[in-house]
């Protein structure tokens, strides 16, 4: 199978999801943001505050376009990676684009002990996740399936991910 990209917004368990169903599946799982850390040789703050986030999201488009085309991985994206038209189209093109989603309030929780999250930084409200959840709304909706992850343990939202792609071999 083609490689199944995991979207959402930030706190909606990308990572902790995406680490699972690579490991059920046989898979490697790769974070889009730790390729960036890695090549950039610094945390995501530092490269929003030191270069801004035009530079990022350039960033960003390249170690995505270094994913694309391969098998057999799990790749869970920063939360703003759908901004851009031509990553969700070539996301599209080269596999499964799920979307995990949750509420404001609960990702204000889960988020409320972060900071390495540029864009919260120092201002964590749910007035700002709700704007930030309404502009990208209908980028994260330009996925495959859309599964909440609100009140469901992680266990859960594997099994409705694997159920998923199992409806799809």
């Amino acid at each position: 199978m083609s490689t199944i990209f995991l979207t959402g917004f930030m706190g909606t368990g990308k990572s902790t999801v995406g680490k699972i169903v690579a490991s059920k599946l046989g898979y490697i799982f790769v974070d889009l943001d730790s390729c960036i850390v890695e090549r950039e040789k610094c945390s995501i703050n530092e490269i929003f505050s030191k270069k801004g986030e035009a530079y990022f999201r350039k960033i960003e488009r390249e170690q995505l376009l270094c994913l694309l085309g391969k098998k057999f991985q799990v790749v869970s994206t920063g939360g703003g990676v759908v901004i851009a038209p031509e990553n969700r189209l070539d996301m599209r093109r080269s596999g499964v684009v799920i979307n995990l989603v949750a509420e404001p309030g609960i990702l204000l929780k889960r988020l409320s002990v972060e900071t390495e999250r540029p864009l919260l930084h120092g201002a964590k409200s749910l007035e700002i996740i709700k704007k930030m959840l309404s502009e990208r709304e209908n980028w994260y909706a330009d996925a495959d399936i859309r599964i909440d992850t609100s009140g469901k343990n992680v266990e859960d939202v594997v099994r409705e991910i694997l159920v998923y792609l199992e409806t799809r071999l």
